[in-house]
């Protein structure tokens, strides 16, 4: 798909280790055609028998991801529109549940929103100390319902819903830590990077049946999931019509000047 000038998802695979790197100009953030590539790259190496083991990263050394692009979400008209839009998320989502390979996260910084979702989708997620995290949707009149499954079955309902009601709070990395969202975090990008690829080097020498299998039973009971982050989708695609969204993600592209 044709990407915003400098945004990309390319991957590479070495020594049975897939790295996936996704970037845009802003942030770091998700549109339509970034979260499509994201979910088509998941998909295939997913299956590719070459690989063993999927990290997943973001570029830079600032943000992980800014979550949803304003843009777009800005040029929504109509429901089918919004359903479309946030079915992207539930694409990679459901891309990552369903991969046969384990999935790292590598976060370097701060994530919000969507990008939430992808590191709880992670299997594993190794994080720098600065990569504190927010789920902003209240905020702006929607709410984290796509990512929300993901996000809850890493970090249980209670953290979930600490997230989802003070959504202009940022929780530290060692809080998302302490509740499960990071499995490690570390004070430097070296630090981190070593580990990432430690883990990745070991998991590249394991088996890959059973790597699966076990995938399959941290996954259990999300079967439903197709068509649950749909309907979810189409609850954010019909909130994001209303006019305290377009006023609100308005006031912030003022604030902030993108």
């Amino acid at each position: 798909m044709q990407h915003t000038e400098g945004a990309y998802v390319r991957h590479e695979v070495e020594h049975n280790i897939a790295t996936i790197e996704f970037f845009h100009p802003a942030s770091n953030s998700l549109p339509a055609d970034i979260l499509h590539d994201l979910a088509r790259s998941i998909n295939d190496l997913g299956i590719d028998a070459g690989v063993r083991v999927i990290v997943l990263r973001s570029a830079g050394q600032s943000a992980f991801c800014a979550g949803a692009s304003f843009d777009e979400l800005t040029a929504i008209s109509n429901e089918a529109e919004g359903k479309h839009f946030f079915s992207g998320f539930a694409e990679v989502i459901n891309a990552m549940r369903k991969s046969h390979k384990l999935i790292i996260g590598r976060v370097q910084g701060k994530a919000v929103g969507g990008g939430v979702g992808l590191i709880a989708a992670c299997d594993y997620a190794i994080a720098h100390d600065a990569a504190s995290v927010k789920l902003s949707e209240l905020a702006i009149g929607i709410g984290p319902f796509v990512v929300g499954p993901a996000v809850e079955r890493k970090m249980g309902r209670s953290s979930f819903s600490q997230l989802a009601i003070d959504a202009s709070e940022w929780r530290s990395a060692e809080w998302s830590k302490r509740h499960g969202l990071y499995a490690e975090i570390h004070g430097s990008l070296s630090d981190m990077d070593e580990s990432v690829n430690a883990l990745a080097n070991r998991l590249s020498h394991s088996s890959p049946d059973a790597m699966w299998e076990l995938k399959k039973i941290f996954w259990q009971g999300t079967e439903h999931w197709d068509s649950l982050l749909a309907e979810r989708a189409a609850i954010s695609g019909r909130l994001v019509l209303s006019d305290f969204t377009r006023n609100a993600i308005s006031a912030f592209k003022a604030k902030t000047g993108k």
